[in-house]
């Protein structure tokens, strides 16, 4: 690069013959001095080593000389000043290149260094060159260091030492060396070149601007050394880190055209630091609305407050993490903070704790546990002066005074909780792996379609996936792999969950979950279950198996199709309900199970795949499919696949409406469960009535409500053996337990029928 031929730059000075009065015996200013008519000073025209040339008696302690013409200068610019010169006689003294360096005001530059090295003069008539280049940047090579603030400069020399030399100078040459330090092809700018000191103690936010504008394209090149930037940075030009930066966790660093962990890592030193600056970053541009991690893997050492880092509390712009590792490494930052307090509950009031003592010591995010508290409820909020804890659920244990609770706020990678709402946020392509120190991922409090996509959920230590109030709204589980940190234990003693859910909508598909204690607490409605493998058996003989999937609202609006539900239960009940017991609500209903593959091994007869446990009295079941699904066990044999948990209560069955079992196969299982179920009723001996046993097949041990059709088979005969054309009329939920149908006839009559029965009447 030269810029006296790429942008005409004028940086020769004038020549001596052309008049002295064209050189400053000062600083080179209009209206100082020169050297025209001065005693000490005159034009030679004839040298033998330089031609024609200035011959100036040493008469000062510092004798200056500069010429009156401005030379530009700007950043990126490096100009080298050579001088010939020699002693005649006189004293001895020492020389140097300088400057004087001018402002867009015309004022000095005080901070930029106007004096070069020194060179002893030591033999007489000895031609001596000396050099010196100035330039913008801290560059090694660079002898005057100006900056970024000179535009103009006056250059020559100083004559320093003892008086009474008598020396000749051949004329002053300035040229541009600019090519010393940029390539041939000069497509990048060195942030030196604008004033950056990298010394980890000047701020170099305005050399890192400046070099941004002159990039218009290039790179940007940070070399060597540790920048302090104080303020926000944008550079929206490639660029390329040598050196590194150091900045306040509240800065922010926008890398616009290299918006990746790699790039953030050379910028911050560290793939964690780099890490935190780029997803600070992907909230406050919109160039970029994914940060890739270039599959890199960041080692977490403690929590990431996703909101703090972002100094946000609400964004709802599409934001992405992709394509990498995020992983813990043990250590204190990840114990979690227990507190065991007292507190009021009042089921008025269903979602708040009154009189907590010591509120102040709970931890928003913490999980609440204690009498009458149901799975996954989390402390959404606290008011410290009012004593109260705002939940996440009701409590179905009713009013209560002074009942102790306990709060445990667990640790979570990447935390999201202090985000009153943030939606459309996405996690894909990452291995988030908790390896057995910590939780995984908290979501915000509020928001919507939260997305986790073709995900590693590795090893959390207690909680997956965590919802503490409303932050689930459509929330999206897709082609994740789910591993338990707890694979080696029996089954009944974990106590990890996968996920939960408060708000509606869920989507949980295709994913595949390995040995949690819980998979899914499901809570809200509208959810979708398809296409997923929830594996929770274990390698013990007589194991227990616990719930697959818990749905807490009676009323659910869920789908479960096409899964493959393997050694674990589909748990229905009302546990986040503060008022348990039926009321004006709706019955349990809204639940469809179709197409699944149920399987179990090494379990006891009493195991069921279906469990429906209701958390108060007078619940009934208006609306349950459960059609063509495969029901299988190896190595075992169980009584039923479904069952009524009455630990609170059990169901009343005379209410039952729109309930379907059909279509489904049983291997394994004593009893099949069947509504309506097709009867082959044979009544040798004729009778005026026929019972008709629905033996136990009718779901969770319900009534013969309904006589669907009735149909001969053959004739039906009277006593004499003669045929009868005849129709009965039926009496449901007859005998012990309701479960037989009578059918009435006019006379005693003989014959099969196939009767078919529902234990529910019509919608």
């Amino acid at each position: 690069m030269n810029k006296a031929i790429t942008e005409g730059l004028a940086l020769l000075p004038p020549k001596f013959s052309q008049g002295l009065n064209l050189w400053s015996r000062e600083d080179g200013l209009t209206g100082q001095g020169s050297y025209l008519g001065q005693p000490n000073a005159a034009f030679v025209p004839n040298d033998q080593d330089f031609g024609g040339c200035m011959e100036l008696e040493k008469t000062s302690s510092t004798q200056k000389l500069r010429c009156f013409q401005s030379i530009p200068f700007q950043p990126g610019l490096y100009l080298q000043v050579t001088i010939k010169l020699k002693i005649l006689s006189g004293a001895f003294c020492s020389v140097r290149i300088a400057g004087w360096a001018e402002s867009t005001s015309g004022a000095n530059v005080t901070a930029a260094d106007q004096i070069g090295p020194s060179v002893a003069l030591t033999a007489y008539g000895e031609v001596v060159t000396i050099r010196a280049i100035i330039g913008s940047g801290n560059r090694t090579g660079v002898d005057m260091i100006w900056g970024t603030a000179p535009v103009l400069g006056h250059f020559g020399l100083d004559l320093t030492g003892s008086n009474g030399a008598v020396v000749r100078i051949d004329d002053v040459e300035i040229e541009d060396v600019s090519s010393i330090f940029h390539s041939v092809q000069f497509d990048w700018v060195d942030v030196r070149d604008f004033g950056a000191i990298g010394n980890g103690v000047a701020d170099d936010k305005a050399a890192f601007d400046a070099a941004d504008v002159a990039a218009s394209g290039k790179r940007v090149i940070v070399p060597p050394g540790t920048y302090f930037i104080g303020s926000n940075l944008t550079i929206d030009n490639p660029v390329q880190f040598e050196g590194t930066l150091t900045m306040a966790a509240a800065t922010r660093l926008a890398l616009v055209s290299n918006y990746d962990l790699e790039n953030y890592t050379a910028a911050m030193g560290s793939e964690l630091e780099g890490f935190k600056k780029a997803l600070q970053a992907l909230f406050y541009f919109t160039d970029h609305v994914e940060l890739s991690l270039n599959g890199r893997r960041v080692e977490l050492t403690a929590p990431i407050d996703v909101a703090v880092l972002a100094g946000l509390t609400d964004f709802a712009q599409r934001r992405v993490i992709s394509n990498g590792q995020i992983a813990a490494l043990t250590g204190a930052a990840w114990t979690d903070a227990v507190t065991t307090s007292t507190a009021t509950y009042n089921t008025s009031n269903e979602a708040v704790l009154t009189n907590v003592v010591n509120v102040n010591a709970i931890l928003v995010g913490a999980r609440v546990t204690g009498t009458g508290v149901g799975r996954e409820v989390y402390v959404r909020a606290k008011d410290v002066p009012a004593g109260t804890v705002t939940l996440s659920n009701p409590l179905f244990g009713g009013s209560v005074s002074n009942r102790s609770y306990t709060f445990t706020r667990h640790r979570y990678m990447l935390d999201f909780s202090g985000f009153n709402g943030l939606s459309k946020f996405e996690l894909k392509n990452l291995e988030i792996m908790g390896g057995g120190y910590c939780s995984c991922v908290m979501l915000p409090k509020e928001g919507q379609r939260f997305v986790i996509q073709d995900c590693v959920i590795n090893k959390p230590k207690d909680k997956g996936i965590t919802s503490i109030y409303q932050g689930c709204q459509d929330l999206h589980v897709l082609n994740c792999e789910c591993i338990s940190n707890e694979s080696e234990l029996p089954a009944q003693n974990r106590i990890s969950t996968l996920m939960n859910v408060n708000a509606n909508d869920a989507k949980i598909r295709h994913n595949r979950a390995v040995r949690f204690g819980t998979t899914a607490v499901m809570a809200g409605g509208g959810h979708m279950f398809a296409g997923n493998h929830f594996f929770q058996g274990d390698d013990f003989s007589g194991g227990v198996r616990r719930g697959s999937i818990i749905l807490t609202e009676a009323n659910c609006k869920v789908f479960i199709t096409g899964n493959y539900i393997d050694n674990s239960t589909i748990e229905w009940g009302n546990e986040h309900d503060n008022f348990p017991n039926f009321g004006s609500e709706f019955h349990f209903g809204a639940l469809t199970i179709t197409g699944n593959t149920f399987t179990v091994q090494g379990v006891a007869p009493g195991f069921r795949w279906i469990i429906l446990k209701p958390y108060g009295t007078n619940h009934s079941i208006q609306g349950l499919s459960v059609i063509g699904n495969v029901f299988r066990t190896v190595n075992a044999t169980i009584d039923r696949v479904e069952a009524v948990d009455t630990t609170f209560a059990t169901l009343d069955y005379a209410s039952f409406k729109n309930v379907t079992f059909e279509a489904n196969s049983f291997n394994g299982v004593t009893q099949p469960t069947a509504s309506p179920i097709m009867i082959q009723h044979v009544q040798a001996t004729a009778a005026d009535t026929w019972i008709v046993d629905s033996s136990d097949y009718l779901p969770f041990g319900s009534r013969a409500r309904n006589v669907e059709a009735v149909t001969f088979e053959g004739a039906v005969k009277n006593t004499s053996n003669a045929t009868q054309y005849v129709m009965p009329y039926t009496a449901n939920e007859q005998g012990s337990g309701g479960k037989f149908a009578h059918l009435k006839f006019g006379t005693p009559v003989s014959g099969t029928a196939w009767v078919t029965l529902r234990c529910d009447n019509p919608v």
